[in-house]
């Protein structure tokens, strides 16, 4: 997401930096690159105009016209500007007085609204809550069915009555879980091809019967501004407390995510970005906007490392690397908690300047260390703990095991030793993160 905006952007500043003082010419031609750079993003004309107007007023001053620093303080402006766009500070969970707080996910049909339920589940399993899914799409073939399936997989409970009526088995599912001691209440409900009366005359009932804590719009960004028409839509008739945006690891202009705010007066809450169950992160206003500016999100990337490893984890391999005790075993376990971490295209798009690192094969990357893993595993333990012992004809047997050359070979016990080489110098240094990831 945002990757053909992010270059775009970056080599309008880049063309800014180039001068010491700016020209009030030079930072209108700027502003006028930018919001042709956020319209093509596909962002609502509306918000494209008032976003300029304001940039070009805090641009255009005397003091910031005058300086050396001139450029480097449009940048900030516009930083603080796309934060201020998207909301300006994480929007948290509401979380109901009296347990259990009912969380309903609404939106049309192919939003990912009933994968969301499952994700939503999941995360606040792992908070320690004690969650449980109702199931009142009762129209959609086979929509309970992947309800039961996704809640199943994040560990919570499920409610379902069948064909009866959404809002009756909404009203049951809340005095269960109030029975049964429910922390979380999460329901899906009906989605449609596309907005009618039928449908949002429902979701208002289920409102007025179950007074949910949060009611939450899921919308696909991968539709651009038709998501942002129908968050103002569902918002007029429930007055919705946020949105979800799903599929924001599909190569979508990111429209939406930058409009809906503005738009409709509600936060965007969690983004989806895949399709495991643990592919949802709350949405950081001022991170997303850092990634927009190629500043990279080096915060949610600790996040992510701090999720795959524990601390005592950390300093386990950091002690293991300053004793050179570092083993292919070792190695192995860091590609795979690396992977678990998401796709290699999402960890680099959170490394800063990552906007201008340029015919980068990243399938290619990630198609190695696929192979790295392989080569890895076709190892005795023997191997894997004392690899000096692999030699030419070991080398060969390695390859053929995981269908590999032995050049590959060659090249994965390169990279180890590379990796054990610099990560002990790191961790003479410093502690911490950089022990996390390699």
């Amino acid at each position: 997401m945002f990757t053909s905006l992010s270059e775009r952007i970056g080599h309008i500043f880049s063309k800014l930096t180039a001068h010491g003082r700016l020209t009030d010419l030079e930072v209108k031609q700027a502003m006028r690159e930018i919001r042709i750079a956020l319209l093509e993003a596909d962002v609502n004309f509306t918000v494209v105009k008032d976003f300029v107007a304001r940039v070009s007023e805090k641009a255009s001053g005397e003091e910031i016209l005058k300086t050396l620093t001139g450029s480097q303080q449009v940048v900030k402006i516009v930083h603080e500007e796309l934060i201020a766009l998207m909301g300006g500070a994480n929007s948290k969970l509401t979380v109901a007085d009296a347990p259990p707080s009912v969380y309903m996910l609404c939106g049309l049909q192919g939003a990912g609204k009933t994968t969301m339920c499952g994700k939503l589940a999941h995360m606040l399993k792992k908070q320690g809550k004690k969650v449980m899914t109702a199931a009142c799409d009762i129209y959609r073939p086979a929509a309970i069915k992947q309800l039961e399936i996704v809640t199943g997989k994040a560990q919570a409970e499920f409610f379902e009555r069948g064909a009866q009526s959404p809002v009756k088995t909404a009203e049951e599912a809340l005095k269960y879980a109030r029975d049964h001691m429910i922390d979380a209440l999460i329901i899906d409900t009906a989605g449609r091809l596309h907005i009618n009366d039928e449908l949002m005359s429902e979701l208002e009932q289920i409102k007025a019967r179950v007074k949910p804590a949060e009611i939450l719009l899921t919308v696909d960004a991968m539709t651009g501004q038709d998501a942002v028409t129908v968050a103002e839509e569902f918002n007029r008739r429930l007055d919705i407390t946020g949105v979800i945006l799903t599929k924001l690891d599909s190569d979508t202009r990111g429209g939406a995510a930058l409009s809906i705010r503005a738009v409709t007066g509600k936060p965007i809450k969690f983004t989806g970005t895949g399709e495991k169950l643990g592919d949802m992160e709350p949405f950081y206003p001022d991170r997303m906007a850092s990634r927009i500016l190629g500043m990279g999100d080096v915060l949610t990337l600790i996040e992510k490392a701090q999720e795959e490893i524990s601390d005592e984890e950390a300093a386990k391999l950091e002690k293991k690397f300053r004793e050179n005790s570092f083993t292919l075993e070792d190695y192995l376990k860091q590609l795979e908690q690396m992977k678990k971490m998401g796709n290699l295209s999402e960890l680099i798009g959170m490394l800063p300047g990552a906007n201008k690192i340029k015919n980068l094969d990243l399938e290619d990357s990630e198609r190695q260390m696929k192979t790295a893993k392989a080569i890895i595993q076709s190892m005795t333990r023997y191997e894997r703990l004392y690899p000096d012992v692999i030699k030419a004809s070991r080398r060969k047997r390695i390859a053929e095991g995981s269908g590999a050359t032995i050049q590959d070979v060659n090249r994965i016990l390169k990279q180890f030793e590379d990796a054990k080489l610099m990560m002990k110098r790191m961790s003479n240094k410093h502690s911490g993160f950089g022990n996390k990831l390699f």
